[in-house]
C-alpha cells in the first residue's frame, strides 16, 4: 500500500548547494509502513525492485516498482542486515544469526563468503559494499551478538570489531582494526576512497559517532582514516554517495547531506530513526530510505553510485 506525503518530513537545507539537489516541488513519500528495524536497502535495477531487512522480524522485504506492492521476500532470513548488489547483479547480504557474509546466485543459492577470520568466528557482520575488482568489504561489529533482539545472544570470539575485505579468492584480511563499532561504508565513485561509519556512541556516550575516511591502494590496503564528519543527531549509520562523492547518510532525524569533505549541505527530515539508505529507480535519481517502522523515497536532482559498476 501507497501513504503518500505525511507530517514529519522535508527538507531543511543547510548550504546553498543543497537546493539545487532537490527537485523544488518533490516531497518525501512513505511507501510502506510495517518493520520493527528496516535495514540495508539495496536496488535492482533489472528487476525494478527493492530489498530490504527487517532485522527483528527475521525477514526480508520485496518493494515493486512497477505497482507499489511489498512482499516477503527471504523468510526466514537469519536476522540479515546489510545487503548490496555485485557488478555481476547477485545479493550480497550480512547475516546476524549466522555471522557471515553471503552471496545469492541468480539460481537462488546461496554461497558462504565469509563467516570466519584465522578460524575464529565473526562477530555479526553489518553492513557491505563490493568493489569494482569483485573484493568484497564488510563492517563486524557485535550488535547482532550482544542481544537476542537483532540476532542471537553469543560469545564474541573475536576481540575486536574490525572491517574486512574478502579478495576474488575467497582470503579474508582485515582491511581496518582501529574501529570500536564499524558500520555503514561505502566506496567514492573512482572507489580511491573507502568511508566508514564509527558508531561506537551507540554504547559508550563518549564512544565515536562519525564518518572516517581512508585511501584505498591499487592492492587493497588502506591509509588515512581522519574523521571528516561528526553526527550532529544521534548516528551516522549506513550510508551511499552520488556520483558528484556527495555522502548521503542516516541520522536520528533524517538523512544528512554531506560534501566529500564532511560539510554538512542539508537534511531530509523523516519523522523516526534511520538507518540506512541506497539510491535506486530507472534513473537513479531517487533516494529509497530505511526509516526505523517503514520506507520511504525521495526524487533528487542528483544520481547515485550505481553498486555494480565496473
Amino acid at each position: 500500500m501507497t501513504f503518500g506525503v505525511i507530517e514529519g518530513t522535508g527538507f531543511e537545507t543547510v548550504e546553498p548547494e543543497f537546493g539545487g539537489l532537490l527537485t523544488g516541488h518533490g516531497r518525501v513519500e512513505r511507501l510502506w509502513t510495517g518493520a520493527r528495524w528496516s535495514e540495508g536497502p539495496a536496488w535492482f535495477a533489472a528487476g525494478r525492485y527493492l530489498v530490504w531487512s527487517d532485522i527483528p522480524n527475521n525477514r526480508m522485504l520485496r518493494w515493486d516498482e512497477t505497482d507499489g506492492s511489498v512482499s516477503i521476500f527471504r523468510d526466514p532470513a537469519n536476522n540479515s542486515n546489510g545487503n548490496t548488489v555485485d557488478p555481476q547483479g547477485r545479493l550480497v547480504t550480512c547475516e546476524h544469526l549466522t555471522r557471515r557474509v553471503t552471496r545469492t546466485e541468480h539460481d537462488g543459492t546461496v554461497t558462504v563468503l565469509a563467516d570466519a577470520h584465522e578460524g575464529r568466528r565473526l562477530n555479526s557482520p553489518n553492513d557491505v559494499v563490493v568493489r569494482a575488482d569483485g573484493s568484497v568489504w564488510f563492517s563486524d561489529p557485535s550488535y547482532g551478538i550482544m542481544t537476542d533482539y537483532e540476532g542471537v545472544r553469543q560469545e564474541q570470539e573475536i576481540d575486536a570489531c574490525h572491517v574486512y575485505r574478502i579478495d576474488p579468492d575467497g582470503t579474508v584480511t582485515i582491511a581496518a582494526d582501529d574501529y570500536v563499532k564499524p558500520n555503514g561504508l561505502a566506496f567514492s565513485p573512482d572507489q580511491r576512497t573507502l568511508y566508514v561509519a564509527d558508531t561506537g556512541a551507540s554504547h559508550d556516550p563518549d564512544g565515536p559517532r562519525h564518518i572516517r575516511r581512508h585511501a584505498v591502494a591499487e592492492d587493497g590496503t588502506l591509509s588515512g582514516g581522519e574523521v571528516i564528519a561528526e553526527c550532529t543527531a544521534g548516528l551516522f549509520d549506513g550510508f551511499r554517495l552520488d556520483t558528484a562523492g556527495r555522502i548521503w547518510s542516516s541520522a536520528a532525524d533524517g538523512v544528512h547531506c554531506l560534501s566529500p569533505d564532511g560539510t554538512l549541505l542539508g537534511k531530509i527530515h523523516i519523522p523516526e530513526i534511520v538507518a540506512n539508505v541506497c539510491f535506486g529507480g530507472p534513473k537513479m535519481n531517487r533516494l529509497f530510505i530505511c526509516g526505523t517502522t517503514s520506507l520511504y523515497s525521495a526524487y533528487l536532482t542528483v544520481n547515485g553510485v550505481p553498486p555494480y559498476r565496473r
